[in-house]
């Protein structure tokens, strides 16, 4: 049966409903995640029409793509790619799925096949640019390094155009229960700034998911070990664990710490800590694969490959590493490379992928085996690079996860009912629970396991046992899904609130003296830890605001300073303390005043319902505020 068909046949089922069953299904209530992934995007859902429910059942959305030219599968991921064709590549008619006639761009499995082939149109990683303080993520950058005749379209469209597709698929399939009406939510990297929260929650909109709420990724992921564990998660948790979670996605590492509580009787969980974003995962293993068969081809043809060539064989790696981490059985992967000639030979390379290159290339460049004391090698940037992704310099995994452990040493210092040795120098995990496809692999999973073990046995403390059970490819879609049932005051909610501290810069009013510029103070306005939907005004406090003319706002993050409260001032700080934001620049409205005038204000702070900061300035005068929007990378589109 065509594909078509299947679909034609879906919707003539749903005809068939009589009157009051449809009045039923019209009832229907779902909880929707969304995982909006670096390299795939997954919809888990869950029927929480009954409130008093005491357990729900979750499904996958089947997503219908292209994978060619006129060719339309279902698939439970849909890939994070999207491709610019040129007008000679496709045909009438070939691009249209079951809900229009042509989509506006052409998205999932036939933009990365497609790009495989032609990768100068290819548009990736577009979650990774929502991240990049250093553009301007509603311009038209992407792809990065295309020529000037192919049309560029922002990371934010992008993200907004794989959402789209989401919702129009579940819209064709459930159109009793629009998207727009049901509970969604939307995951991000715990690592996120305010700024990419912002943003994501944006493209959301964009898409018609007014509605969405944010979570970090880490927890959508133990939600989903707690959801399949079906009750018996309190069997595999105790008081006093501190469960590190992994995720190594194609683009980013993340990293997370939640205890594990007691709260009048019973389990409770809470994020103490979150890592940096470090832009590493299974594209940098992936390029690192292309450069080492770069090498091997130029070495046997005496040609330089050029930059384009490299995309390409950069794209054939990723599949050749699948097929070899998944396949005990597959141990050589032959690799075709497009070159520029006129007979069929002439126009490809050939060389192969072996398991050997892929252990060594893999397991020792980005999980060697290192001690727990270790830290990211850093090296002094060039002053000229070209425009791309701010990659993480080192590209060991595990000397990131030392760093990360050693700083958050003191992260538990709060909780009473856990308790570290005195001779540890990091922070013990207990238990570890892994996630993101770089995990699949076996290979990966034991030598994380074996390097975290280490560190702990050099410390006498007990090894670390690895929860298991997640589908690593599905986890956060459903954990956030499960989310959404957790909301409803079912099942144990982790505690998370902001996941770092947040100041804004404060310049002091000082007589103008040579060579010094005004002394900063840093005010704490959010607290790690704040929670969703909270506001504080900070009444006593009173500053001066410019408005009518540009001004602007410096803000500082800190992922280790857990004592500051709303309204703490700092007057100095260490570099490994406080991290500067990008600063903003903005035009405050006159609201009836002068231009230039200094308006007295004090300031409140809020996390939104969806996880966002919002910071407003309110007029010791009168009743106007001054919104100062914390979304700094994006312009008008």
């Amino acid at each position: 049966m065509s594909d078509e068909n299947k679909h034609n046949e879906h919707d003539s089922h749903e005809s068939e409903h009589n009157p009051t069953d449809q009045q039923a299904i019209n009832n229907k209530h779902y909880s929707i995640g969304i995982d909006l992934g670096t390299t795939h995007c997954v919809l888990s859902y869950a029927d929480i029409t009954d409130p008093d429910a005491d357990e729900i059942t979750q499904e996958v959305l089947q997503i219908p793509q292209l994978t060619a030219p006129g060719v339309i599968e279902d698939k439970a991921q849909l890939p994070s790619f999207l491709y610019q064709a040129h007008e000679a590549e496709i045909n009438d008619g070939e691009t249209a799925l079951p809900w229009t006639a042509k989509p506006d761009y052409l998205v999932g499995e036939i933009a990365r096949n497609l790009g495989t082939k032609t990768p100068i149109r290819l548009v990736s990683s577009a979650k990774s640019w929502l991240c990049h303080t250093g553009v301007d993520c509603k311009s038209a950058i992407l792809p990065n390094e295309a020529p000037e005749e192919i049309e560029r379209i922002s990371p934010f469209q992008a993200s907004s155009a794989y959402l789209e597709h989401l919702c129009s698929a579940w819209n064709k399939q459930h159109p009793e229960a629009p998207i727009q009406d049901q509970e969604i939510t939307l995951t991000v990297p715990a690592s996120f700034d305010p700024a990419a929260r912002k943003l994501t929650a944006e493209a959301a909109q964009k898409a018609g998911l007014n509605n969405a709420i944010l979570l970090e990724e880490p927890q959508a992921a133990l939600y989903s070990w707690i959801e399949k564990s079906e009750g018996d998660w309190r069997n595999h948790a105790n008081v006093g664990d501190i469960i590190l979670v992994i995720d190594i996605g194609g683009g980013t590492t993340d990293l997370s710490l939640i205890a594990v509580t007691e709260e009048d009787g019973t389990l409770g969980l809470t994020r103490i800590a979150v890592g940096d974003h470090i832009l590493l995962g299974g594209d940098n293993m992936d390029l690192a694969l292309a450069y080492t068969l770069k090498a091997k081809l130029e070495q046997e043809g005496g040609k330089r490959l050029e930059g384009w060539q490299i995309q390409a064989l950069t794209h054939a790696c990723r599949a050749a590493k699948e097929s070899i981490l998944s396949n005990d059985e597959a141990d050589n992967i032959p690799i075709v490379v497009p070159n520029r000639g006129s007979s069929l030979i002439g126009g490809t390379l050939r060389t192969e992928l072996n398991r050997d290159e892929v252990n060594t290339v893999l397991l020792q460049g980005f999980l060697p085996e290192v001690t727990s004391n270790e830290q990211p090698v850093s090296r002094a940037r060039t002053g000229l690079r070209t425009a791309g992704l701010p990659y993480a310099q080192d590209a060991a995994i595990t000397r990131h996860l030392a760093s990360f452990l050693t700083r958050q040493l003191n992260a538990i210092d709060e909780f009473n009912d856990i308790s570290l040795p005195e001779n540890a120098s990091f922070i013990h995990p207990t238990a570890v629970l892994f996630n993101g496809g770089v995990l699949k692999a076996p290979r990966f999973a034991d030598r994380l396991m074996n390097v975290i073990n280490s560190w702990l046995s050099a410390e006498q403390a007990p090894d670390a046992r690895l929860l298991t059970g997640l589908d690593l490819d599905l986890a956060v879609a459903r954990g956030a899904s499960y989310y959404g049932y957790v909301r409803k005051g079912k099942g144990v909610r982790i505690k998370g609130g902001t996941a770092a501290s947040y100041y804004v810069g404060v310049e002091s009013a000082m007589p103008a003296v040579p060579g010094m510029s005004p002394e900063i103070q840093a005010l704490c306005i959010a607290p790690f830890g704040m929670e969703e939907a909270t506001e504080v005004e900070l009444p006593n406090d009173e500053f001066g605001v410019i408005v009518g003319e540009p001004v602007r706002f410096r803000f500082f993050g800190s992922k280790t300073r857990r004592e500051d409260k709303v309204g703490t001032r700092l007057d100095y700080w260490s570099a490994d303390e406080l991290e500067e934001l990008d600063e903003i620049e903005i035009t405050l409205p006159e609201e009836n005043r002068k231009a230039g005038e200094v308006i007295p204000v004090h300031l409140s702070v809020a996390v939104t319902e969806i996880g966002t900061l919002a910071l407003q300035a309110i007029s010791n005068q009168d009743d106007n505020r001054w919104k100062i929007e914390f979304d700094v990378r994006s312009g008008e589109e």
